[in-house]
């Protein structure tokens, strides 16, 4: 890997990016490489600010080849690509950048090849309808406030001007959350709809009532493991103020639609190591 290139491509748009590779660690019972067992991008702060830094573990130096597929550095934007050869082979892509006041590195679903595709890639369905709806303009369509949508971070709100919900079904001052990152808080948020899990630390991503009454069947000590029951996928609208240590606070009159951007449709997401 060239990481001096690497380097200069990320310096040519305001940013530093250190390519660190790191001392991996051998299992001799289970054979394998852990600890790390794959490569990370992330943003680490030190006494000049913040930087980028590709975490390499050393058995996979000689398998992970990085590209800057394009820099747009007018915008502070450019898309990296990875490539690891070898048994498992894994191309992943990353739009790398800065919004409003901080650097920020995103996972990019599908086979994008510009810094511009890499952006409409992290829009959900919804916002790309509501864009085609409200007409708005290629100039406008990832600024982060226009006719479609309002955004902060990775969080889109679709205007629901006609929309009205009963006061007793309106959350105060609720966390709006990705994984392990710093919440966005808004001040009024509904959800509607969804499917009902129940939820333990066994099963982080829920399971369903038909599911959870079977595991209870089989093993009735699963009653004692903390579930709760919580809703997946459902519609979350938002009023009021959102804010955030990391973005400006946006101001939602009326009621939005409430859309995360795509980066967990991307496979790419499990490294990164960044959360907004």
């Amino acid at each position: 890997m060239n990481a001096k290139q690497i380097e200069s491509r990320f310096t040519e748009m305001g940013a530093r990016m250190i390519v660190r590779e790191i001392p991996s660690r051998w299992s001799h019972g289970d054979r394998r490489w852990f600890s790390p067992t794959d490569y990370a991008m992330d943003i680490q702060r030190d006494a000049r600010g913040e930087f980028f830094e590709l975490r390499v573990p050393s058995h996979l130096s000689a398998a992970l080849e990085a590209t800057v597929v394009q820099s747009v550095p007018r915008e502070r934007h450019l898309l990296l690509m990875v490539r690891r050869s070898g048994q498992t082979p894994q191309l992943d892509r990353f739009l790398c950048g800065h919004d409003e006041r901080d650097w920020f590195v995103a996972a990019v679903p599908g086979g994008v090849s510009s810094v511009r595709q890499a952006m409409e890639a992290l829009q959900p369905r919804d916002v790309r309808i509501a864009l085609a709806r409200h007409q708005v303009s290629s100039r406008k369509r990832f600024a982060r406030k226009n006719r479609a949508f309002r955004r902060q971070g990775e969080w889109f709100f679709v205007p629901e001007p006609t929309m009205t919900v009963d006061p007793g079904l309106i959350l105060r001052n609720e966390p709006l959350r990705r994984g392990g990152g710093k919440p966005h808080l808004v001040e009024q948020l509904h959800r509607s709809g969804g499917e009902t899990v129940h939820v333990c630390t066994r099963h982080p991503n829920g399971v369903s009532e038909r599911v959870f009454r079977e595991l209870l069947r089989t093993n009735p000590k699963a009653a004692r493991w903390g579930w709760r029951v919580m809703r997946r996928n459902p519609g979350v609208f938002a009023r009021g103020t959102v804010g955030h240590p990391d973005h400006a606070t946006i101001d939602l009159p009326f009621w939005h639609r409430v859309l995360m951007n795509t980066e967990n449709q991307s496979s790419t997401m499990r490294n990164v190591a960044f959360l907004d």
